[in-house]
C-alpha cells in the first residue's frame, strides 16, 4: 500500500517541485494511504495529458487537515475514465473534499483536503 513517504516512487522520471507546508507528521494509515493514491492518479493524468510538462504538488500539513494540491500545464482533452471520479470517491468516504479541473492561467488543477485525524 502506498504512503506519502514513497512519493519518490510516482515522480520517478517526471518533472515535479514538491512543496510542503506546515510541519510532516504522521497521518492515519487510511488518510495515508488515500493521499498517496490521489496524487498517485493524479501524477498519472498528468503525464498522460501533458507528457514532459513541469508539475507542482503542494503537501499542506494543517492542524485538522491535509491538503493535497497538483498542478500541471493543461494538457489534451480529459479523457472519461474512472481517475476523477474515483479520487472525488477517494476523498469524500474519508469525509474531505476533492476538485479538478482547468484553472484561468492554462493549468489543470487537482486539490484535495482530507482530515488529518
Amino acid at each position: 500500500m502506498g504512503r506519502l513517504d514513497r512519493l519518490g516512487d510516482l515522480i520517478d522520471g517526471q518533472p515535479v517541485e514538491v512543496v510542503i507546508e506546515g510541519r510532516e507528521r504522521p497521518l492515519p494509515q487510511v488518510v495515508d494511504a488515500s493521499a498517496y493514491r490521489i496524487v498517485q492518479e493524479a501524477l498519472t493524468n498528468a503525464r498522460r495529458h501533458a507528457p514532459g510538462r513541469p508539475v507542482t504538488l503542494t503537501l499542506s500539513y494543517r492542524p485538522a487537515e491535509l491538503g493535497l494540491r497538483v498542478v500541471n500545464a493543461a494538457g489534451g482533452p480529459a479523457g472519461r475514465g474512472h481517475g476523477l471520479p474515483g479520487m472525488r470517491e477517494r476523498a469524500a468516504l474519508l469525509g474531505g473534499t476533492l476538485t479538478a479541473g482547468p484553472a484561468g492561467d492554462g493549468t489543470f488543477v487537482v486539490a484535495a483536503t482530507l482530515p488529518a485525524s
